[in-house]
């Protein structure tokens, strides 16, 4: 049978044409058959095909109305498959996988629009699911921005907010044929798994991100003059700081780890 739907230029929709990826992406992934699955974007079910093959059960997400009609007529009668039409960005994640994936280990897949690419990995990681991996196709650009080292220069904000919840780990990447319509971009894979604890413990969460998104969003300047402004802080408190954690006044955001920004955190909380 043959189907009309068009891909959606506002949704970033991008179909996986090439056979030999999903099968790849679902190998390379380590979920085994007592997995339980939610399928980020489904779109024509090239990946869905695969996890349900693979997998004990699978909830896929797509919030187009075709795709999804599509999707029931080609793969509605696998006894594993679950199809829901929702935005996933509005998605209450925790009661899906208590109501449809309990006493399963639970891995959430998807080829992600590139526009939705963070919030969607950090509504992932920030809810605290009880999830054993996130593997997803991104912008290979994107991928090596949310996988890069510590105290890198390709670090970011969002590379220490995903190092904190997660292990992430490129798989391997895909070439712009691989899609229809052809994007412009390479795309990878990439692995994230997620960890049973963080892996820092700042007296305050929310402060030591928030000196992070101060630090990062002026990453040409100095941090200690970054965090400052960002934090409406005093510098000399700020520098203060910096030296009882043993971080040099000249250093830049990308030369700090998670554990100096937790440090920096737990310094700037105590009361004056």
């Amino acid at each position: 049978m043959g189907y009309a739907t068009r891909p959606k230029k506002a949704l970033g929709q991008n179909f996986l044409v090439n056979p030999g990826i999903a099968p790849k992406m679902v190998e390379r992934s380590g979920i085994t058959g007592d997995f339980g699955i939610i399928e980020i974007g489904a779109g024509r079910g090239a990946l869905t095909k695969e996890l349900v093959l693979a997998a004990k059960k699978v909830v896929a997400i797509e919030i187009d109305g075709g795709l999804a009609a599509e999707l029931e007529d080609r793969l509605g009668d696998s006894r594993n498959l679950r199809i829901l039409r929702r935005d996933v960005l509005a998605t209450d994640f925790s009661e899906l996988i208590a109501s449809e994936l309990k006493n399963m280990p639970v891995a959430i897949f998807g080829n992600l629009p590139y526009y939705i690419t963070s919030p969607i990995i950090m509504k992932l990681l920030e809810a605290r699911l009880p999830v054993e991996m996130i593997v997803v196709m991104v912008q290979k650009e994107a991928a090596r921005r949310l996988a890069a080292k510590e105290a890198s220069r390709e670090s970011g904000a969002i590379t220490l907010a995903v190092r904190y919840y997660s292990v992430p780990e490129i798989l391997f990447d895909v070439s712009p044929g691989s899609f229809s319509p052809v994007p412009k971009v390479t795309s990878s894979v990439l692995k994230l798994t997620v960890r049973k604890s963080p892996s820092a413990a700042p007296k305050d969460e929310a402060l030591m991100f928030g000196i992070i998104r101060a630090a990062f969003s002026q990453r040409r300047k100095m941090a200690v003059s970054a965090v400052s402004s960002g934090m409406v802080l005093e510098k000399a408190k700020v520098g203060a700081a910096f030296s009882l954690c043993g971080i040099s006044l000249a250093a830049r955001a990308e030369q700090l780890s998670l554990s100096d920004f937790a440090a920096l955190s737990d310094c700037l909380s105590v009361p004056e």
